[in-house]
């Protein structure tokens, strides 16, 4: 009995391992969502009445769904923000903004400093313009403390990321928020 469920979970992992494999071969498409698919769909009638019938119906659901919150309509300059304020951030969703334009490789953010503390450990804490907040991870000192008002880069490093607060010698650190 106890070797069913593993048996059973071989066989999804290999199901899953012959799909990811396919789906490496060709890009992925995401799926549209049914409220959208509707309205693509009104342009194959034939009849001109029921076409337009088609898209006014698709339109109104399509206007419904989006006040409702249940679906969002995004502009590329709306991606690359979401992009840009995730950054930090592992995110494999991030994904769906990507569609129709190649994703800049985001290897460092430039933002201004709204509070930063030490903790008990003396390592910084700073929170940044937009909500994002990020910590130091190794034991660096840093010369001059940061305040409201200082510049932070956050860069990708080899292993992590490095932050440079007032154009001081970068820390490590991680996205904590």
């Amino acid at each position: 009995m106890t070797q069913f469920p593993t048996r059973l979970k071989l066989a999804a992992l290999a199901a899953f391992a012959f799909t990811s494999a396919a789906a490496a071969a060709e890009p992925k498409v995401e799926a549209r969502t049914a409220v959208f698919q509707n309205l693509i769909d009104c342009k194959a009638k034939g009849d001109a009445a029921e076409r337009l019938a088609c898209y006014d119906a698709a339109v109104s659901s399509l206007d419904v769904a989006e006040k409702k919150g249940d679906i969002v309509v995004v502009d590329r300059d709306q991606a690359r923000a979401a992009r840009k304020q995730a950054f930090g951030f592992t995110l494999p969703s991030m994904a769906m903004f990507e569609r129709g334009e190649k994703s800049e490789d985001l290897d460092r953010v430039t933002t201004g400093v709204v509070r930063a503390y030490q903790g008990g450990d003396r390592r910084w804490t700073v929170e940044l313009e937009g909500g994002a907040v990020w910590a130091q991870t190794d034991d660096e000192p840093v010369a001059r403390a940061p305040k409201a008002g200082s510049k932070a880069e956050i860069r990708k490093a080899a292993m992590g990321y490095f932050m440079n607060l007032d154009g001081q010698r970068a820390v490590r650190a991680r996205r904590v928020r």
